[in-house]
């Protein structure tokens, strides 16, 4: 497996922008719908990569602690459909339901918002203060497959028990990695 890290989008970015058919109920879910909130969390990932596999249970605990805080969450899968079938509509409507997730499982079919996230591998994950700063962009924690490290979500969890108190987040952030998008055509410039 070769590992793809993370951009490490800005600190302080403003949340780009979106509107993706959530794959679960087929509403289109949009960042202004999802209403003011404490914080915001967008996870790029997708249904077969290992590294995703690998903290998928994680992934379902954060969110079922962390919503009712306040935190909207959303899962945003790119990966082509054309050579990744897996990753699928159909496909990732089996996991989000297999799985029970409360948060939408977007699909971003034109790989513009992956684009606009400066997205590079899954998972990704972006954390967003109230006003929808970019605060946190990095690993969940430093658990991979095969590493023998337990998955516990604690570099994400710091970030989000900090924004969650109103204290700033560490800004000293490890870039996440795992599979790389898989785009149609050429990676998009910033992965150049």
């Amino acid at each position: 497996m070769t590992a793809t890290p993370s951009t490490m989008l800005a600190l302080g970015t403003q949340a780009p922008d979106f509107a993706l058919r959530n794959v679960v109920d087929d509403t289109v879910v949009s960042l202004a719908g999802l209403g003011p909130k404490r914080a915001l969390l967008v996870m790029f990932i997708c249904n077969h990569c290992p590294y995703v596999v690998h903290v998928l249970g994680e992934l379902t605990k954060l969110a079922a602690e962390y919503q009712p805080k306040g935190v909207a969450i959303v899962a945003i899968n790119a990966n082509a459909i054309e050579t990744h079938p897996q990753d699928g509509p159909a496909e990732m409507k089996k996991l989000a339901k297999r799985l029970g997730w409360g948060f939408p499982f977007l699909f971003d079919e034109t790989q513009e918002v992956a684009k606009a996230y400066r997205a590079a591998c899954t998972p990704d994950l972006f954390l967003f203060d109230g006003s929808r700063k970019l605060v946190y962009r990095g690993q969940l924690d430093d658990s991979r497959p095969g590493n023998g490290v337990p998955v516990t979500g604690r570099d994400l969890r710091a970030a989000l028990q900090s924004v969650l108190a109103g204290a700033p987040v560490a800004e000293r952030q490890k870039p996440s990695v795992g599979c790389s998008i898989k785009w149609r055509g050429a990676p998009p410039e910033y992965l150049r």
